[in-house]
């Protein structure tokens, strides 16, 4: 009886576990990626400020297409909920940005994408919590290749 109540309880756990994990937003790093197949992560950066954070700014190569693929992903209260993010892209030899995504967006900013082969990127992302604070992030020179 003893190790049939203790299966019924691991099962029960085990159950709860992937209830909860389901319902929760998975991490941008783990999921599927909305860039497209053949995209590898190669960088994230938190949008924060005043170390609070506000998203992730991911960043995806894919060695094939030549392109860096960028997303920002809403994070905490954020995630879920429609606010403004933003995210964009461009080479770094580049003045102007090669493409841009904002709006209010309930998970993410994105894709926006460059072709950036034998080249370094820069790009950016910003991110409205409640309240209008703001999170935002810059990264210039990365992920050269």
């Amino acid at each position: 009886m003893r190790t049939k109540l203790a299966a019924v309880v691991s099962a029960g756990v085990l159950a709860a576990g992937i209830i909860s994990t389901s319902a929760a937003p998975a991490s941008a790093a783990s999921a599927a990626s909305p860039c497209g197949s053949g995209y590898k992560l190669v960088g994230a950066y938190n949008i924060n400020k005043g170390g609070q954070k506000y998203g992730l700014l991911e960043i995806r190569w894919n060695a094939r297409t030549g392109k860096n693929c960028a997303l920002a992903y809403g994070s905490g209260s954020n995630y879920g909920r429609s606010d403004y993010k933003s995210v964009r892209i461009r080479s770094s030899d580049k003045n102007s940005w090669a493409d841009t995504d904002w709006g209010d967006f309930s998970r993410y900013a994105g894709p926006v994408y460059v072709a950036a082969k034998n080249k370094c990127i820069d790009v950016a992302a910003h991110i409205e919590g409640t309240s209008g604070k703001k999170g935002y992030v810059y990264k210039r020179d990365v992920h050269c290749g």
